[in-house]
């Protein structure tokens, strides 16, 4: 099976038009991917290419239209070149030493900002060699560059080992998502409820993620429905070390489940492990702040079509007004489709994004955090709307300290 996108380390390519990073990435991966044409802006939207880069493992190359586009299409385009910042864990800056300038100063100043590791590359150096004085001004910015030629080939090898020790260390020893707080020789019970939405034949990713997180971490693993939860505890002569839920079932499970056992959702695993949760933690404690008419946003990373009692669009709202006391104002967002006006909303509340990186999500929490929007993820909201908030958070001592200090601030 192809590792999913989220388990990919993702490289982006930038620059102008016609510097080559069509040709680049298409010598990179050794395959056809982007179409070269000397006519420039011939790349229109992002196109992606996984591929395993050994001894680094999976990898998802990005090329994007060039970032001085022209026109309203072009305005379009160089937008959707910008977003892919927003999930970039590694730059490329493609340029030839001919044009470096604003443009190029200008990707540089974002990376930069956002903290994304970044290569400078001199395409095309065959035909223009880069000036010495360029080179050493941009060491002198501490910036790695690297001169290619996607057509004689030069420089590619060198390229790639680049890449290779550029990693960020949060890829290379990702964090665990479960395993670390059940440890080795110790067992989780997973309950999975079997529902409408639940995929047929199989399970959702962040439910076989856990599995595999427990398995490397030599820990037992326990699954069952959540009618069969209570049954299963009695069954077990040692306790688990902890009960990991679908954040729907929360209540029975946090009812059958003894007080002395941890609990929490499968959700709030990966508000930590894909996003920040001691931020999404202060988000959630913003719903006692909204009132009725109050216009929130619920944000999915998937674009699958609702059916039934759907989380996103049925239950979570449905919790919220229950807990408000009157009807709330609810947009939603699926995919990569995002406002790009936040400021109306009193709170964005967002899936666990398992199918993104982590670096799509954590761009997302960042520009609420820079706008002062509250936000928060499924989990988090369920457990807070139906009064389980505290308990959900035991398995997480610095999360919960986040809470019961933003508790005390408020009296």
């Amino acid at each position: 099976m192809k590792a999913p996108k989220s388990f990919r380390l993702h490289i982006g390519l930038f620059g102008r038009r016609n510097v080559g990073k069509s040709s680049l990435l298409n010598v990179l991966t050794s395959q056809q991917v982007s179409i070269v044409s000397e006519i420039a802006g011939t790349t229109t939207d992002p196109v992606e290419k996984p591929m395993e880069l050994l001894p680094l493992g999976p990898v998802l190359f990005i090329d994007t239209a060039g970032v001085d586009d022209e026109g309203a299409l072009g305005e379009l385009r160089i937008r959707k070149t910008m977003s892919v910042i927003d999930r970039t864990d590694l730059a490329i800056v493609v340029s030839n030493s001919q044009e470096w300038g604003e443009f190029e100063e200008t990707l540089v100043q974002q990376f930069r900002e956002r903290e994304i590791p970044m290569l400078i590359v001199f395409n095309k150096c065959d035909l223009f060699p880069a000036q010495s004085c360029l080179l050493n001004s941009l060491a002198g910015e501490k910036l790695q560059c690297l001169q290619t030629s996607a057509t004689t080939g030069m420089g590619i090898p060198e390229l790639r080992e680049a890449i290779l020790k550029s990693a960020p260390d949060d890829f290379i020893n990702r964090p665990a998502i479960v395993s670390d707080l059940v440890g080795p020789g110790e067992m989780a019970m997973l309950v999975v409820p079997i529902d409408k939405e639940a995929p047929k034949g199989r399970l959702i990713l962040p439910q076989v993620q856990s599995i595999r997180d427990l398995l490397d971490g030599d820990s037992f693993c326990m699954v069952v429905k959540e009618r069969e939860l209570r049954e299963a505890l009695n069954r077990l002569n040692t306790p688990p070390k902890l009960v990991v839920t679908d954040s729907q079932a929360f209540l029975k499970v946090a009812a059958d489940t003894p007080p002395n056992i941890p609990l929490t959702s499968f959700s709030i695993l990966f508000a930590r492990h894909q996003g920040d949760l001691a931020e999404m933690v202060r988000g959630a404690m913003a719903i006692d702040q909204l009132k009725a008419g109050d216009k929130i946003l619920i944000a999915e990373a998937c674009s699958h079509h609702p059916i039934g009692e759907d989380i996103g669009t049925v239950k979570i709202p449905r919790w919220l007004t229950q807990y408000v006391g009157g009807k709330l104002e609810i947009d939603h967002a699926r995919g990569r489709d995002f406002p790009e006006n936040i400021t109306d909303y009193k709170i964005i509340i967002h899936c666990g994004a398992c199918m993104w990186n982590r670096r799509e999500m954590l761009s997302r929490i960042m520009k609420a955090r820079q706008l002062s929007i509250p936000i928060t993820n499924y989990g988090l909201t369920i457990a807070y709307s139906l009064g389980i908030f505290e308990r959900a958070l035991q398995p997480f001592p610095a999360a919960l300290e986040v809470y019961r200090e933003n508790l005390l601030l408020r009296k």
